[in-house]
C-alpha cells in the first residue's frame, strides 16, 4: 500500500496512539483568495468538518484496532485495552473561519490540538516563512483565541507559527504547549524547525512553559538534500533533549503529510528503528517513554487542569469576534 501509515505498519510500529490531521490546505494553495483581511468564502470550515467526519467514521469502523481518545486517561485506557488511541489535531487557524466559536465546536467533535498557524497567516497570528508580518506575531484575537483554549483544554500547537509567534504563545499561554510536528534549527536550517532562544523557553523552572517539542522527519526539515536519514532525526531529538530537556521532546512525524521520508524510517513500521539508535547512544528506559508518548501525556494533563481550573473559578466563556468582520450590523451612536 502506498503511503506511511496502515494498520499492519502500525502494529509493526508498536504504535500506541496518533493524532489524525484534520488538515484542509491554506486557500491559496486551494485556488482561493481569502483577501487582505481573510474575510473571503474560502469553504475551510466545511472542508475541516469532512476531515473530522471521516477520522470519526474510519475510528469507528476498525474497533478492534482503533479507539477515539479525548483525555489522557482515555488514551491510557485505549492502550491498556490493546487498542490505538485516536485523537485529532486541526493543522491551522485558518481553518477556524475567523471565530473562536468555531475552534470551541471543534473541540465538541473531538479535536483536541489547534495548530495557530499553517503556512499563511490568518486572523489570529503571524505564519513562518517569508510572508511579511501582518500582526508582528500574535494578535489581539489571538491572545482571545489561546484564553479560550486555555479555558476547555484544546491544545496550542506552535509548528508553523513565526517565531514571535511562537515566543508570544509561549509566555502567555496559561496551559503548557506542544510544537506537534518540528525539529530543531540549530541542526538544520529551516524556518519550520524551533531556534535555540526559544527551546530554552521550555521547561518547569522559573520563567519557562512547559512544552514538548515533537520532531519532524521531513527530509527539509532534517538535513541537506540526500542527507537526510535515522541517525540525522535521532540528532534532531538529541539536541532539543540537549536545550530544553529530555522531559521536552516527542515523536511528530508527519508521515502521510510529507512527500518522502528519511532513510532507515520510511514509514510507522520503523519507529523501533530509531528507539535503538537512541539507545545506542545512552538513552534509558524512562527517558524513551517519555519521547514516545509520556511526555505529551504529561503536556496533555497540564493542559486539562488549566481547564479545569479556569472553569471552577468561573472563567467565561470567550466570546470576543474579528473586528474586520463585515457581516455584523453596527450600533450607531445614539443606539450605544
Amino acid at each position: 500500500m502506498p503511503g506511511h501509515v496502515d494498520i499492519p505498519r502500525l502494529k509493526t510500529g508498536q504504535v500506541g496512539g496518533f493524532f489524525w490531521s484534520a488538515f484542509v490546505a491554506c486557500p491559496d494553495w486551494a485556488g482561493y483568495d481569502d483577501g487582505e483581511d481573510f474575510l473571503n468564502s474560502t469553504w475551510r470550515v466545511r472542508d475541516t468538518l469532512e476531515q473530522i467526519d471521516i477520522s470519526r467514521i474510519l475510528i469507528s469502523k476498525y474497533p478492534d484496532t482503533f479507539q477515539q481518545a479525548l483525555t489522557t486517561q482515555d488514551i491510557k485506557a485505549a492502550i491498556k485495552k490493546g487498542k490505538i488511541a485516536s485523537l485529532i489535531g486541526v493543522e491551522g487557524g485558518h481553518q477556524l473561519g475567523n471565530s473562536i466559536a468555531v475552534m470551541r465546536q471543534f473541540y465538541a467533535l473531538g479535536v483536541r490540538y489547534v495548530t495557530l498557524t499553517h503556512t499563511c497567516h490568518n486572523a489570529f497570528a503571524d505564519s513562518c516563512g517569508t510572508l511579511p508580518e501582518k500582526w508582528g506575531g500574535l494578535s489581539p484575537l489571538g491572545y482571545s483565541l489561546i484564553d479560550e483554549m486555555n479555558r476547555i483544554g484544546m491544545l496550542v500547537d506552535l509548528s508553523h507559527t513565526s517565531d514571535d509567534t511562537a515566543r508570544q504563545a509561549l509566555k502567555y499561554s496559561k496551559a503548557p504547549v506542544i510544537w506537534s510536528h518540528s525539529s530543531a534549527r540549530a541542526v538544520h536550517t529551516h524556518e519550520r524547525n524551533v531556534p535555540d532562544d526559544i527551546l530554552a523557553m521550555v521547561g518547569r523552572g522559573e520563567g519557562k512553559k512547559d512544552a514538548v517539542v515533537m520532531v519532524n522527519f521531513a527530509p527539509d526539515f532534517v538535513a541537506d538534500p540526500g542527507k537526510a536519514d535515522l541517525s540525522a532525526v535521532a540528532d534532531h531529538v538529541e539536541h532539543i533533549a540537549a536545550i530544553a530537556g529530555r522531559k521536552h521532546v516527542g515523536l511528530g512525524s508527519d508521515f502521510d503529510g510529507i512527500g518522502s521520508t528519511p532513510e532507515g524510517l520510511e514509514d510507522v513500521s520503523k519507529y523501533p528503528a530509531l528507539i535503538v539508535e537512541l539507545i545506542n547512544r545512552g538513552w534509558k528506559r524512562p527517558e524513551l517513554e517519555g519521547l514516545t508518548g509520556k511526555n505529551l501525556l504529561r503536556v496533555m494533563e497540564g493542559a486539562e487542569h488549566v481547564a479545569k481550573h479556569l472553569q471552577e473559578t468561573g472563567m467565561a466563556p470567550v466570546y470576543d469576534l474579528y473586528d474586520k468582520r463585515t457581516d455584523l450590523p453596527r450600533r450607531s451612536g445614539s443606539e450605544l
